[in-house]
């Protein structure tokens, strides 16, 4: 068998055991760094409508062109867009990790920049964009973090257990890009590591929600076909629910969306 399909059945004997459990485990994803039309885009969406599966395609705003909202407006609307951040501009010191929603600017200066940001995403997308911030490089100073409703952000998202004891935080769990070897598919060993962790982690009988969460712009063969596979076992298993984007941050299209 093909590591691929050795991937899908330890998948499923996972999912079998949450079902004979009588548990059930929500899963969404989220895509990073959308600015415009691409054929790495319509890869991704592509597998999003044939899967039947909401999508969250998080926009940087400073970058992002009209043309990506004309093609987004032929996908269904179960495919959402976030904000990415203003300008996925790195603001922090050499020898620290990337950020630009950190510590290291006024926090009044981040926050306008994200209404600023958030307005012209609100005026491209319309309902189709929520009002949930994704910080580049998932890394948000706390002050930013606590007031980016002023910006009119209520919702929040970042990666494992980041800000997690903000209750309108949902993060995503599964990344599958090796970003430190080369910016390439992770391997299914990883993913089969990584889901045995995140799954088991949601014993309880409310879990956290299980993110996916994907780069469409530095995806090579290998995760297009892991999307492929990852999809066709979790939206034909009864022990996953893949719920509404809007239902699952308890948001709705922001106040100033057309």
């Amino acid at each position: 068998m093909s590591e691929a399909a050795d991937f899908a059945d330890a998948l499923r004997g996972l999912l079998n055991s949450v079902a004979e459990a009588g548990r059930t485990i929500d899963i969404w994803w989220r895509d990073d760094d959308a600015t415009m039309p691409s054929p790495a885009l319509d890869d991704l969406l592509d597998a999003a409508r044939r899967h039947g599966v909401p999508l969250a395609l998080a926009v940087i705003p400073e970058p992002a062109v009209p043309a990506l909202a004309e093609r987004l407006a032929r996908e269904p609307d179960a495919t959402v867009v976030f904000q990415h951040g203003y300008a996925h501009r790195n603001h922090a010191p050499k020898g620290e990790k990337a950020a630009e929603l950190g510590a290291h600017r006024p926090a009044d200066r981040v926050l306008a920049e994200l209404s600023d940001g958030r307005r012209k995403l609100e005026a491209l997308f319309g309902p189709r964009f929520l009002p949930v911030l994704t910080p580049p490089w998932n890394r948000i100073g706390d002050e930013v973090a606590a007031r980016r409703g002023e910006a009119g952000l209520k919702g929040l998202t970042t990666f494992a257990r980041m800000h997690a004891d903000d209750p309108a935080c949902i993060n995503t769990h599964v990344d599958i890009i090796d970003w430190k070897g080369g910016r390439v598919f992770a391997g299914y060993a990883k993913m089969l590591k990584v889901m045995e962790e995140e799954i088991g982690r949601r014993g309880g009988p409310d879990p956290d929600p299980l993110g996916l969460l994907s780069h469409h712009l530095d995806h090579d063969a290998g995760c297009r076909a892991f999307i492929e596979v990852f999809l066709s076992v979790t939206t034909n298993h009864p022990a996953v629910r893949w719920p509404a984007l809007d239902a699952l941050f308890g948001v709705m299209p922001s106040a100033g969306a057309a």
